[in-house]
């Protein structure tokens, strides 16, 4: 079983990735490696918001970007700016493992923290869960969509009741109809259920667990949601959060369904109909926790390299520095979570692509590098720097997102999470035929991988935005090795202990990865070209509004997906 004790010593070797090495330009394996190794150790603590971990890892980020080259980025004070942008944060924990028991056709049995159901600290403002009998009511996938005709709760009043949800949406199971088909909407993601619930006016939401339609498995779903609690700090918190959040197994759900005089089955194949209506079950839950609630400050970490003509114009690189810290031991007993992959892999290659740039001819716009914080916990890091921007979105070119990178060496293809079409993916598109490498549409749009990184909650204000995804034909091994490497991920790393770094790790290919970005950054730093959203895209009308703001610039130049230039 591992330690979480950190000695200064450790620390300072730990750090002592070397700044000034040889390499400009090009991107170095090595020097990815390193990076992952260090802020995927032991001595980080699995980086999580509000604790040492975080403390060495914004130290760690801050003195890599300025050894790379560049210029503090962050908040502005008398004049100056910071490396971090501050992040407050709604921390909420419980203090020990909540109490829930299930009333089911009469018979009350109790049921464990992290076992049949995964309980969520409070975000909602409360300190405390006393749910006593709620009744649970069924509502299919929980989704609310005027604009396709669709609604799962049809006359239900939800106040005082406890939804019980799918997870996904309607097409998920058949692959075709009126939610674009196998690729996941928003309204398939378990945080726009959770909103929903509150909007309805429900004392609770539970998501019931599938790994096939959630794409990972209980062990993610547990380790995930019985930790302390984030949300960036809202107004009216309630208009997001209902009082009770949470998950349950699909056999409890089974069972839930059982003893109301149906079957899992049955209301699965209900639930895909748009003339479903609310099942109440005969069910209640009892669920008592108290919560220590606080407002911490997290971190983004921000570097900049000023632009040499047209510095107000910004192209941003963003990768997530959190991850989940320490918690419930696995197995073997390991209780440090560390994120090597998750996202020690992102932020090696937003270091490294600094110092390519601040090495490189200074570039027209300004470069922003930003690792965000919380991510984790609901992408809040970089909601809260879309809220509060530190530089006008209106005048930002792109944003290139980095998540989980590849460390099984060089592959013939590359991908972006999600099929949004947008005037950023057709530069990606050109850059990666230049280098005889291949786009790959995402292989599995159904997880709603758009949704579940950073680039997401920029795209909703408008900006263009890609989460760039290694490729998935390898030229050592093919597709069948990424494939299978992918798997076993899922299956027994993700969001668990065993994301460790490997000496067996090959990180060539993320080095041909950044290369590929650094030349779309490049393009889009050196240009004076708007990449645009498609004209059917949600994204669209957010960046059609903000177009005055760039009226130093020929319109000519607003180019939409497909036209070159």
């Amino acid at each position: 079983m591992k330690t979480v004790s950190l000695f200064a010593a450790t620390a300072l070797a730990i750090v002592a990735v070397p700044v000034s090495a040889a390499d400009t330009g090009s991107f170095s394996p090595q020097r990815l490696s390193q990076h992952v190794q260090t802020l995927g150790s032991d001595a980080f603590q699995g980086r999580a918001p509000a604790t040492e971990g975080e403390t060495l890892t914004v130290d760690y980020l801050s003195k890599q970007f300025a050894g790379a080259g560049l210029q503090p980025g962050g908040d502005l004070t008398n004049g100056k700016r910071a490396w971090t942008q501050a992040v407050p944060l709604l921390k909420s924990e419980f203090a020990s493992a909540p109490h829930v028991s299930l009333n089911l056709a009469g018979t009350a049995t109790a049921l464990t923290q992290g076992e049949q159901i995964a309980v969520r600290a409070p975000t909602n403002g409360d300190k405390a869960l006393a749910i006593n009998g709620a009744p649970l009511v069924f509502v299919g996938y929980g989704v609310k969509a005027p604009e396709r005709n669709w609604d799962d709760f049809k006359g239900l009043d939800a106040r005082g009741k406890i939804l019980v949800m799918l997870v996904n949406d309607p097409d998920f199971e058949g692959g075709e109809g009126d939610f674009g088909g196998k690729a996941m909407t928003y309204y398939g993601r378990w945080t726009y259920k959770y909103e929903e619930g509150a909007r309805q006016g429900a004392l609770g939401v539970l998501v019931i667990h599938e790994t096939a339609p959630a794409s990972y498995g209980w062990a993610t779903v547990k380790n995930s949601n019985t930790n302390a609690m984030f949300d960036i700090v809202r107004k009216n918190p309630r208009g997001e959060h209902p009082p009770l959040e949470g998950w349950i197994q699909r056999d409890l759900a089974a069972q839930l369904f059982t003893a109301s005089g149906t079957s899992f089955e049955a209301m699965k194949e209900a639930a895909k109909r748009k003339d479903f209506k609310p099942v109440p079950l005969k069910a209640a839950l009892d669920v008592h926790g108290s919560a220590k609630t606080e407002v911490i400050t997290s971190h983004n970490v921000v570097g900049i390299l000023p632009g040499a003509a047209r510095p107000n114009e910004t192209v941003i690189y963003t990768a997530h520095w959190d991850h989940l810290g320490i918690g419930l031991p696995d197995a073997s007993g390991d209780r440090i979570y560390n994120g090597a992959i998750d996202n020690g892999t992102g932020l090696a290659q937003l270091i490294e692509q600094a110092r390519a740039f601040a090495t490189g001819p200074r570039p027209q716009r300004s470069v922003v590098f930003m690792a965000v914080t919380a991510e984790e916990k609901g992408l809040l890091g970089s909601e809260y720097y879309a809220a509060n921007p530190l530089y006008p979105a209106a005048l930002t070119a792109g944003v290139i997102n980095t998540d989980v990178l590849g460390v099984l060496g060089p592959a013939k293809d590359f991908t972006i999470r999600g099929n949004q079409k947008f005037g950023l993916l057709d530069i990606l598109v050109e850059e990666g035929a230049k280098r005889g490498r291949r786009y790959t549409p995402d292989p599995r749009p159904e997880t709603g991988g758009f949704f579940r990184s950073d680039h997401f909650t920029l795209a909703k204000v408008g900006i263009p935005a890609m989460s760039f995804g290694p490729g998935q034909d390898l030229v050592n091994g093919g597709v069948a090795r990424a494939k299978a490497w992918s798997e076993n991920y899922t299956a027994k790393m993700y969001h668990q202990p065993a994301d460790e770094y490997s000496p067996d790790w090959d990180f060539t290919g993320m080095a041909e990865d950044a290369e590929l970005l650094h030349a779309v950054g490049l393009r889009l730093a050196n240009g004076s070209d708007w990449p645009n959203w498609s004209a059917d895209s949600e994204f669209r009308a957010a960046r059609d509004r903000s177009a005055s703001e760039r009226s130093s610039v020929p319109a000519a130049s607003e180019k939409k997906p497909g036209e070159r230039g």
